[in-house]
């Protein structure tokens, strides 16, 4: 098995660092060497953060370099398109369509793009894009998105869906077990918010 490597990025308080961490506890999980980091930003609510997961039979670094993620996770649209260029020719960018404005943009470092999506799908990228905070809500909470995600990206990791979901419900389950059929749900409503759609084509 070669070393998969996945990138997530989002805005402080929408869960990025949670998700990776329970990402590499279902890789650890399987026996799997696994590395990951912060690489950028300050995780702070609020502001932009962004992390690396890499595992396989033998990972020296927890650093991808552009060009090389399997998978890009983007919890918001404007970060993915930022850290488009890491995807590998062939990668996959599961991306939140909800909206949240970073602070780079709020003191005018950044401009926000008006349909970063489509900038991404413009690059010839392949894009499943779903509302995961809309998905959340129907649940009542927010906070549930990054458990959607989680089960967005579950098909799409080698090895089976079921490992991510037991890791998923270990963490939140262990902490408040009034919240565990709620994180089994939210996971499941990204897990299908993927299947049941193809990535739309690149236009030109």
């Amino acid at each position: 098995m070669t070393i998969t490597n996945i990138a997530v990025c989002g805005i402080g308080g929408q869960g990025v660092m949670t998700a990776t961490e329970i990402l590499a506890e279902a890789a650890l999980s399987l026996g799997f060497d696994v590395k990951k980091t912060e690489v950028a930003g300050m995780s702070q609510r609020g502001g932009v953060v962004t992390s690396h997961l890499r595992f396989g039979p033998q990972v020296l670094s927890p650093q991808i370099m552009p060009g090389e993620a399997d998978l890009l996770v983007g919890f918001e649209a404007a970060e993915a398109l930022r850290w488009a260029h890491m995807l590998k020719p062939g990668g996959i960018a599961l991306v939140n369509q909800g909206r949240f404005v970073p602070p780079v943009v709020t003191i005018g470092l950044y401009d926000y793009p008006e349909d970063p999506i489509g900038e991404m799908r413009k690059l010839g990228l392949a894009v499943f894009d779903f509302d995961a905070s809309a998905l959340a809500l129907q649940l009542g909470n927010i906070r549930l998105g990054n458990t959607v995600m989680l089960g967005a990206m579950s098909d799409r990791l080698p090895f089976p869906a079921d490992v991510l979901r037991n890791a998923v419900l270990a963490r939140f389950g262990a902490r408040k077990p009034e919240l565990l059929e709620l994180n089994r749900q939210a996971f499941e409503l990204g897990r299908a918010a993927v299947a049941q759609r193809a990535p739309a084509p690149a236009t030109a």
